[in-house]
């Protein structure tokens, strides 16, 4: 969910250049977006023979998927504020600063994923993984009481996120600073009143 950071990883020669080459795409994706995408450019930001990144990548789609793939590779968790109110705000509040960053990397490698198969592919099995780390979340709130027992960890998470999404990236509002914590507040009161549980409506 945060946006995919520049890589760094201890190694050998290979992994500097795939640092360097990663690095580079994410630059480029940033500045010029999917259409403005090369693999020349991304060699010549990289400081990389050409030759070495369609050996390695391919094409555009496989630097994509790399870029995503490499975004999994980490070690993020989801906040831990004691409360699922401020869990759920503090999360959407990485996610609000990723897709109000100028440029937003995030909301490029989205656009990206509509356009190459390898790239759509690679992000889905980064939300999933994403997903995955943030259900701590809500299984945190039902221990704590705060929710119903059977709540859907994965049905709370889009309802608390998924408005930033879709004001953000398709609808392009103006950055809301209070966006974040209203998306939060929205799907806690909801969630409280047994919206997610399984079997509620």
């Amino acid at each position: 969910m945060p946006s995919p950071a520049p890589l760094r990883r201890p190694g050998g020669r290979t992994a500097r250049i795939r640092q360097q080459v990663l690095d580079a795409v994410l630059a480029e994706l940033g500045e010029h977006g999917f259409d403005g995408l090369t693999m020349e450019a991304v060699a010549a930001r990289a400081g990389v023979h050409r030759a070495t990144v369609y050996r390695r990548w391919g094409d555009v789609g496989g630097l994509l998927a790399d870029v995503l793939v490499a975004a999994g590779d980490d070690d993020w968790r989801p906040p831990d504020t004691g409360s699922l109110i401020g869990d759920l705000a503090a999360l959407n509040q990485e996610i609000y600063d990723a897709l109000v960053a100028e440029p937003s990397v995030v909301a490029a490698l989205i656009a990206a994923s509509f356009r190459s198969a390898q790239a759509e592919l690679a992000q889905r099995r980064l939300w999933e993984d994403r997903y995955e780390r943030c259900e701590v979340v809500v299984s945190r709130a039902v221990e704590r009481g705060e929710l119903p027992p059977h709540t859907d960890a994965r049905r709370l998470l889009i309802a608390a996120t998924a408005p930033l999404y879709h004001r953000l990236v398709l609808l392009h509002t103006p950055p809301d600073p209070d966006l974040p914590g209203d998306a939060a507040r929205t799907a806690v009161l909801a969630a409280s009143a047994g919206a997610f549980a399984v079997g509620g409506t």
